[in-house]
């Protein structure tokens, strides 16, 4: 493994963000736009909006990263960019690493502003620390990452990148807790609700913006949620091959 190379990875992939704007929009703004229309859409219902919104910081970031950093895998596949990459005496490990501090960087300043929207501008209340929903929004936001690099590897075109959000993440989405909890669902659902990692990451921001704190069984969704991040990391690793020049 490499520094350098690592490091020269991740500011490629950032340059490559860079010079797409429309790209940059749907990471930095569509989140904090998606919070204004929760807002919107419940004003009627403070209450309910307050309940949501904490945990909704969390879970929008991780949602448009999952699209964002699975579709740029893929250019980086289907271009060829990437199996130029490991015909180099490179590691597999420095070429996801750099993938993935580019892509970290970009979930980190994704979810500060949702944050700062959030909290600074819709007047989102929680019980617990702010900083502790921002901390927890970046992870949720760099697991979204590691769940695009791997389903990346698992598409051919971008259109078949897009099924993969109602396939893989409105499951998620709807057996994570937050429209109904989970101990509340038909029992088979509630077995499955417990092998997601979006199950987790909800459950940790709950915790926090609802009880006030993390408990032991919140520290342990924040452990299963990192857990989550390496095993797709991992999983993503595999699935590179290198090809001989």
């Amino acid at each position: 493994m490499s520094a350098r190379i690592t490091l020269a990875t991740a500011i490629r992939v950032l340059q490559q963000l860079r010079r797409d704007p429309r790209t940059i929009a749907l990471i930095i703004v569509v989140p904090s736009v998606l919070m204004a229309l929760l807002k919107g859409v419940l004003d009627g219902n403070p209450g309910s909006f307050q309940s949501l919104g904490g945990p909704m910081v969390g879970l929008f970031p991780l949602i448009i990263m999952f699209l964002i950093t699975s579709i740029t895998m893929l250019r980086e596949r289907t271009t060829g960019t990437l199996e130029r990459l490991m015909t180099l005496p490179l590691a597999k490990l420095d070429l996801l690493l750099g993938y993935g501090i580019a892509f970290a960087i970009v979930a980190a300043v994704q979810a500060v502003v949702t944050s700062i929207v959030a909290f600074a501008i819709l007047g989102v209340d929680t019980a617990g620390s702010t900083v502790a929903v921002v901390l927890l929004a970046i992870a949720n936001a760099i697991l979204g990452m590691a769940m695009g690099l791997l389903a990346s590897a698992f598409a051919r075109t971008e259109f078949q990148v897009v099924q993969f959000m109602p396939a893989f993440i409105l499951p998620q989405l709807l057996l994570c807790g937050l429209f109904s909890p989970r101990d509340e669902m038909v029992g088979f659902l509630e077995a499955i609700s417990y092998a997601l990692p979006m199950s987790y990451a909800f459950e940790a921001l709950q915790k926090v913006t609802v009880d006030g704190s993390l408990d032991a069984a919140g520290v342990a969704d924040v452990l299963v949620t990192v857990g989550a991040i390496v095993l797709c990391l991992a999983l993503a690793a595999a699935t590179l091959r290198r090809r001989t020049p």
